[in-house]
């Protein structure tokens, strides 16, 4: 009796060597991608410097414009292309309106770039930022969360921990794997990636009022996710920017923002 050999062909051991490839290389690869890294200069002289430290044992950086018997905190974490130097006018422009403001600085960026980011290390470092604000009597009810692109997804974490009492989220996505799975339907993102910035999922236990904002014309973050977004977290206010892009909000509508900011003040969701 003859036993037969089964032999795999060359193409599929090719094909099974790649998927692993891709498998393994992924997350290093999505996270040149989702954290670029940009370098930082010395912040104004109006900007205190905070050198935190997170649970982890890593540095954070975030830096404040104090205002003048300001009510309300707005802590804002920035987009992936920018540092806490390019969030400087929105400050200013914030604190003209009566807000004190800290930005908080990534890893990976300006003076942390040698630290390496991740999902769970950026939760982290917003979580010690908070902290020190906690620490130093500032009321979670007097707190603003603000969120742009990849600082969405931060934000509504930390208010779904309860973190803040109001949420502002500007050009938001609903998961970073969904994002990948919209520009490249056959990739199985969410099994690939490690860095998910589930905001959709966390949606449900968002509990504060909640300011949606998002141009129609977005070719990086489609508008369709700042729809299910606002949707998604009850009582969401959803301002649509007719025309706008993905990064020119603050030319094209800064201050309609801020006054929407504003009459979030005292409403529950």
């Amino acid at each position: 009796m003859q036993t037969s050999v089964v032999r795999t062909p060359k193409a599929l051991l090719v094909a099974s060597a790649a998927a692993i490839a891709v498998a393994i290389a992924a997350p290093a690869v999505s996270r040149r991608f989702l954290f670029p890294g940009k370098a930082g200069a010395t912040m104004p002289d109006d900007f205190v410097v905070h050198a935190l430290r997170a649970d982890d044992g890593a540095t954070v950086r975030a830096y404040e414009l104090r205002a003048t018997r300001a009510a309300r905190t707005v802590v804002y974490f920035h987009n992936n292309r920018e540092t806490a130097l390019d969030c400087v006018p929105l400050a200013r422009a914030l604190r003209d309106r009566g807000y004190a403001v800290v930005v908080m600085e990534y890893r990976g960026y300006g003076a942390s770039a040698a630290q390496a980011p991740s999902e769970r290390a950026l939760y982290e470092d917003a979580a010690a930022v908070l902290a020190m604000l906690r620490a130093r009597g500032v009321d979670a009810r007097d707190i603003t969360l603000w969120g742009t692109s990849l600082g969405t997804g931060i934000a509504a974490e930390m208010a779904r921990r309860g973190l803040g009492t109001e949420l502002v989220l500007v050009s938001p996505y609903t998961s970073i794997p969904d994002l990948v799975t919209d520009a490249a339907p056959i990739v199985p993102a969410r099994v690939l990636l490690d860095d998910h910035f589930d905001t959709l999922a966390k949606a449900s236990a968002i509990a504060m009022p909640t300011l949606v904002v998002h141009g129609d014309a977005d070719d990086i973050v489609p508008f369709r996710m700042g729809e299910r977004v606002a949707r998604a977290i009850r009582g969401a206010q959803l301002l649509r920017i007719a025309g706008g892009g993905h990064a020119d909000w603050r030319a094209r509508a800064l201050e309609r923002i801020l006054d929407a900011l504003a009459a979030l003040r005292g409403k529950s969701p």
